[in-house]
């Protein structure tokens, strides 16, 4: 039986209240919960109980109630302790907190299984909102997948820090992956906008950092505008999510929308990658070069090849930063001072990033 831990702490505070004690049995009359120090003998009544059409039975010291876990399935609940004329009052309230507790469960867990289904693509249009009506799930809802991964992955405390920051939405969704991540089903307002989603996935990967203690990444689809469009929004967040980390390492959120030049590197055939890098490096690969003078080029990039800044940043003299881009000049032919050749450079270190992984 699931969500046995909420129904125990139930069903203990329901015997600080009225001082009774309660037993629950599965649809299997396995032993699940038992308030008592000891077990009374039931199995007579449990079987009176199954073959009576009464949803309760009252024997001297205990009543016996069935508890409906769904159409086909009833789990049994034994009331024992001191008799007074509130004890079926006590039974009857009990019974009906611990089925709503049920069902409240076995819907979250529906839901769980048909997003699973869904974003695999196995149902039909038509299928897709015949569920999505009987779990009360909205068709036409614009929504955000986000995708999130950890270096502890399939963690229980990762799963419940994600779901405890998305607590106050109701209608978004936080379910784990059966590849370890963790996927956010996120509904938005007329509002919302994608800039704020990004904003969001940042402050989830910095909740990540300071409360379970670990790196995390996040990747985001285009907004899908009904329930039929998940599988695509879904499929471009796990695409982010991998040309995210090949070509821009140095992130930690990456949406779809936003992947620029690597998502064209990463369609590209691996043989013409190869063949790519091998016209650049003559024969080389950047693993050849120092890591002082890959230090060196990135950092120029990153200044928008300014030799002044780069300089400062790196604290060495800009005569030495220019010996440096010399020395790379005649090796390979490209001067990563001018704007033709560092593109090229800045696209073969990418393309090489790309063939490391996929290889």
């Amino acid at each position: 039986m699931k969500s046995s831990q909420i129904i125990n702490d139930c069903l203990t505070r329901w015997k600080e209240i009225s001082c009774l004690d309660f037993c629950l049995f599965d649809e299997d009359d396995s032993l699940v919960i038992n308030t008592g120090k000891t077990i009374p003998e039931l199995d007579e009544k449990v079987q009176a109980l199954k073959e009576s059409d009464s949803g309760c039975l009252l024997f001297p010291g205990c009543h016996v109630y069935k508890v409906s876990q769904s159409q086909a399935e009833n789990c049994t609940l034994i009331v024992c302790g001191k008799e007074s004329d509130l004890s079926p009052t006590i039974g009857q309230l009990c019974v009906c907190q611990v089925e709503s507790l049920l069902a409240a469960y076995a819907e979250k867990n529906d839901k769980n299984t048909f997003i699973h289904n869904l974003l695999l693509g196995r149902y039909t249009p038509a299928e897709i909102q015949s569920r999505a009506k009987k779990l009360h799930l909205s068709f036409t809802a614009p929504r955000a997948v986000l995708l999130v991964e950890t270096r502890q992955q399939k963690d229980e405390s990762i799963l419940a820090t994600v779901r405890n920051m998305f607590a106050g939405r109701s209608r978004d969704i936080v379910t784990a992956l059966e590849n370890g991540s963790i996927l956010i089903l996120s509904e938005l307002s007329a509002s919302e906008s994608p800039a704020q989603l990004e904003d969001k996935a940042a402050m989830l990967v910095d909740l990540l950092n300071t409360e379970a203690m670990t790196s995390a990444w996040v990747s985001l689809g285009r907004i899908a505008g009904d329930l039929s469009d998940l599988p695509n929004a879904y499929k471009e967040a796990s695409t982010a999510m991998e040309i995210g980390k090949i070509f821009s390492a140095q992130k930690n959120v990456f949406s779809y929308e936003s992947l620029g030049i690597g998502r064209l590197i990463y369609q590209l055939p691996l043989e013409i990658c190869e063949m790519f890098i091998r016209e650049i490096f003559k024969g080389e690969t950047p693993e050849d070069l120092d890591e002082e003078t890959l230090n060196t080029v990135r950092t120029l990039f990153d200044n928008n090849l300014n030799l002044a800044e780069t300089s400062r940043q790196l604290y060495v003299h800009r005569n030495t930063l220019v010996y440096r881009f010399e020395k790379l000049q005649k090796k390979f032919g490209l001067d990563v001072r001018t704007f033709e050749d560092a593109l090229t450079f800045k696209l073969a270190l990418m393309v090489s990033d790309y063939i490391k992984t996929v290889k």
